[in-house]
């Protein structure tokens, strides 16, 4: 067994540990999972839905706890208030159209035959949750997965050990049974070992392209279904009819946000060149007004990174774009400590042979380049290896759809950005991933399709 350890960001103190289970433990969990999964399915499917839907409420009635707790494990600034009302809202949105997406699909019931399509639970599902947005990134699962009537095993990220088990303590008291929903402590061996051995119907990853690699490499072979929701690089694109003060207000918030390390952040941003010096000059002042400091204070709006190296990548990233002719924009912030704490940083004079606009960065940075039209910024747009958002900003909402039909991505925002809406399916393209969550789609991943030809009267 190995000890996972939580460092802070706060002070590089730990947060928590936990001793990871035996191969022999994490085998007799998915057993119990598996065991259980065929009297959870029989349930009522509102008696799902309201047991998930009480483990959701549990959870927000310990929000005043979860909120510091989250700060010490992975930095968020306590003036948030934490996750719990996307959480909710994803969460009750699957409720809601539970019925409808799980429903049958009825072909013909004549005298003759009944024949109809079934969605059934995969069985176990194995999700393996983020440290950026813990809850919220789990529940978009969890919810829909244990409604449709599949068991859940949740392995939570080693910088936010302590969610997992905040997530199965509310829902055990709620009345979810606690071989239904399992929280588990596994190294990336023991991983590995029970997806090659079938343990899992479905498994959801939400984490790098390497992580998705290994996911996909542990499962070959095998037909477990895979959900890889992986890296990104999303880009803004200005147009010259845009609402200018609310592109500003809204892209550098996305990209600033969280230190930076949110999924659909903005990390690269293309401003029609008539509007672009108004823009970088709006832009530089909105990231110059930051707060950087410790984020149990309640006047941080900056908490440092989840971890030095990821401050490291980032300011790698910054000095290579300087030494290769980009302006920063930002002086060194007095609390910039050189390891998590980060100055945020906004960049011109970039190109796209810069890793700052090509590579993840995952944290407070931000190019911006000026394009000339759409189809430049198309192009730039494009030029990724990977596809999770875009967010285009103009009055022209049949422009926009124009553009959005030939962007290569997952999400097309108009004159918003970085929010996840559960009604549309959460889905990426290249690099970023495959499958998708939430939405009618996330029902249908999390289930597979069984046909019914019932030929009537035994003939």
């Amino acid at each position: 067994m190995a000890t996972l350890r939580c460092i802070s960001p706060i002070d590089g103190s730990v947060a928590a540990e936990r001793e990871t289970l035996s191969p022999d433990a994490a085998r007799d969990a998915t057993r119990r999972a598996k065991a259980a999964q065929a009297s959870w399915a029989a349930r009522p499917l509102q008696e799902r839905i309201d047991l998930v839907l009480a483990g959701v409420a549990a959870v927000g009635a310990m929000n005043d706890e979860i909120v510091p707790e989250l700060a010490r494990q992975m930095g968020r600034p306590v003036r948030y208030g934490g996750e719990f009302g996307g959480f909710e809202e994803r969460a009750v949105h699957m409720g809601k159209i539970a019925a409808e997406a799980l429903a049958d699909i009825e072909v013909a019931d004549d005298t003759g035959f009944r024949r109809f399509i079934r969605r059934v639970p995969h069985g176990v599902v194995l999700v393996i949750a983020p440290w950026n947005y813990p809850y919220m990134t789990a529940i978009n699962t969890v919810a829909p997965a244990l409604i449709a009537g599949n068991t859940v095993v949740l392995k939570h990220a080693t910088q936010t050990l302590l969610v997992g088990e905040r997530m199965a303590r509310a829902f055990h008291g709620a009345g979810v049974p606690e071989d239904v929903f399992q929280n588990v402590f596994l190294d990336h061996a023991t991983t590995s070992s029970l997806i090659a051995e079938r343990a899992f119907g479905f498994v959801n990853f939400t984490g790098s392209v390497a992580g998705g690699r290994a996911i996909e490499e542990a499962a070959a072979g095998t037909f477990t279904g895979l959900g890889l929701e992986l890296g990104g690089k999303d880009p803004g694109y200005v147009m010259e009819d845009a609402d200018l003060d609310a592109a500003v207000d809204t892209l550098m918030d996305a990209a600033m946000y969280n230190s930076g390390q949110c999924c659909c952040g903005i990390e690269r941003i293309y401003v029609a060149e008539p509007l672009f010096e108004s823009f970088v000059e709006k832009a530089v002042a909105t990231v110059k007004a930051l707060k950087l400091g410790n984020p149990l204070d309640p006047v941080t709006t900056l908490g440092p990174m989840a971890q030095p190296r990821f401050a490291h990548t980032v300011r790698a990233q910054i000095a290579e774009a300087v030494a290769a002719g980009a302006t920063a924009h930002i002086d060194t912030f007095p609390e910039d400590d050189g390891g998590a704490y980060l100055t945020p940083q906004v960049l011109t004079g970039v190109t796209h042979e810069m890793a700052v606009m090509r590579e993840e960065s995952f944290g407070p940075v931000v190019g911006i380049m000026p394009v000339k039209d759409d189809d430049e910024a198309i192009v730039l747009m494009n030029d990724s290896d990977y596809g999770l958002t875009a967010s285009l900003w103009t009055a022209d909402t049949a422009r926009a759809e124009a553009i959005g039909d030939r962007i290569e991505t997952g999400t097309v925002f108009l004159n918003r950005a970085d929010y996840l809406d559960p009604a549309l399916c959460w889905t990426g393209c290249k690099d970023t991933g495959r499958g998708g969550g939430l939405s009618v789609i996330g029902y249908h991943n999390l289930t597979r399709p069984k046909s019914f030809h019932l030929r009537k009267g035994g003939a």
